[in-house]
């Protein structure tokens, strides 16, 4: 149970990495571009971490899937991004697991 939870934190900072990678526009902004840097060096370790207990294929898994799924969402929140068949296909089949 806590490597799920380190695992999730891991996906939370990748997502709001992502998300200020946007925000950075292309690492002009310094505030973006620092939570961009910090935000994925916590990640990785936190995925790091979690691998020591659990199988890479099954943490990997997890991690790109969830990841995905909120960087979709979070694109239709902070950028008004419009949901088109290919998110909506994502959101979906998530939905599913």
């Amino acid at each position: 149970m806590k490597t799920f939870v380190i695992l999730f934190f891991a996906i939370l900072s990748e997502v709001i990495a992502t998300s200020a990678l946007k925000f950075s526009e292309g690492f002009t902004k310094p505030i973006p571009s620092v939570i961009v840097a910090v935000g994925y060096g916590i990640s990785f370790y936190l995925l790091s971490i979690a691998l020591k207990t659990m199988p890479i294929g099954i943490a990997y898994a997890i991690w790109s899937g969830v990841g995905l799924v909120l960087t979709v969402i979070a694109g239709i929140i902070l950028w008004r991004e419009t949901l088109d068949w290919a998110r909506a296909l994502i959101l979906l089949n998530a939905s599913q697991l």
